[in-house]
């Protein structure tokens, strides 16, 4: 009896203190490897697509992209390093440590935020050119995206350090037993800052850029008069406005079905627990916007598909390939 107690022990030499494993059934573990791991190929993959298309062609060199290779970073970042590691945190104990705990914990508030404040920032870009298009080019200058960038990466530190300070103080403090790894931080100040404060600024920015579509196509309509131009223009103007339509409730649908369901639960007051299958579930359907996000803002640009071309066929090996034509 004790040898089948002890195995079933995170460390069996601390029969008192020690954590027991909860062992999931084999082909669920597989899966929910195979499927992270999926998840996370692909997202170091299609950021990484556009981390160089954006570094290595000069067309691509624009202060809105710069906002999109900030964004792919971080999100770069997620699948590279938040991924692995959140696949370690399913196994049933915890081995590397108290203070690896905490700082593994570091990276996943750094990038994340990172991610989250790159899109309000690209939600503030997509505003300016649409509803000040005049100004745009003396108000959004690259380097004052370059600014913006900086104190975006400045915040998410400092802001992880707030977030994450009395666990690095005292690591494990929050643990009740050896072999977890239970971080513990103000649920309120990450709704607050992660979730409420991000998801209104791009719903209200965008909602105000969609109506501001909609009222100078419709303006474009009353004032044509030839028949012919009309009908032409009348085609134009509404494809635009189902463009601007889709790229807004893709926007915010997607960032809102990632986010929401993770928020929700702690809004409930439902506890989760660590380790379970429901929390794994959570975290990585947030993570998984990491992944999304390249497809939305990337994807429904020609440019990247010229430029995965290039990169993918090795053309931009070739002397003088920074200077392609993609646009």
């Amino acid at each position: 009896m004790q040898t089948l107690e002890e195995a079933e022990l995170c460390f069996p030499q601390l029969l008192n203190t020690s954590c027991k494993k909860h062992i999931r059934p084999r082909a669920e573990a597989m899966l929910i490897y195979i499927v992270l791991s999926s998840i996370s190929l692909l997202t170091v993959a299609l950021n990484l697509l556009v981390i160089i298309s954006i570094s290595h062609f000069r067309q691509l060199h624009t202060p809105t992209n710069l906002l999109l290779l900030s964004l792919a970073v971080s999100d770069f970042l997620v699948g590279l390093l938040v991924m692995p590691f959140q696949i370690l945190s399913t196994e049933p104990c915890w081995l590397l440590g108290d203070l690896v705990c905490v700082l593994y914990h570091f990276i996943p508030v750094i990038t994340l935020s990172a991610s989250v404040v790159n899109m309000v920032l690209i939600s503030v870009d997509r505003y300016v050119a649409i509803c000040d298009p005049l100004h745009y080019p003396t108000k959004i200058t690259a380097k004052r995206v370059q600014i913006c960038v900086f104190l975006c990466w400045g915040y998410s530190v400092f802001y992880s350090f707030v977030l994450l300070h009395d666990n690095l103080e005292q690591p494990g403090m929050y643990n009740s037993c050896y072999g977890e790894c239970v971080i513990n931080v103000i649920g309120v100040v990450d709704l607050i800052f992660s979730f409420i404060i991000p998801i209104s600024a791009i719903i209200i920015l965008y909602v105000r850029v969609f109506a501001v579509a909609v009222s100078q196509a419709r303006a474009m309509r009353s004032h044509i008069t030839a028949v012919t131009l009309k009908r032409s223009a009348t085609v134009t103007v509404n494809k635009s406005e189902l463009k601007a339509a889709r790229t807004l409730g893709v926007v915010v649908a997607v960032f809102l079905m990632c986010y929401c369901p993770f928020y929700c639960v702690s809004l409930s007051g439902y506890e989760l627990i660590i380790g379970s299958s429901t929390e794994v579930l959570m975290i990585f359907v947030v993570l998984f916007n990491s992944c999304l996000n390249p497809l939305i803002y990337a994807f429904f640009y020609p440019w990247f598909r010229k430029s995965v071309k290039l990169i993918v066929t090795l053309e931009i090996l070739q002397p003088h390939s920074c200077g392609a034509n993609i646009l």
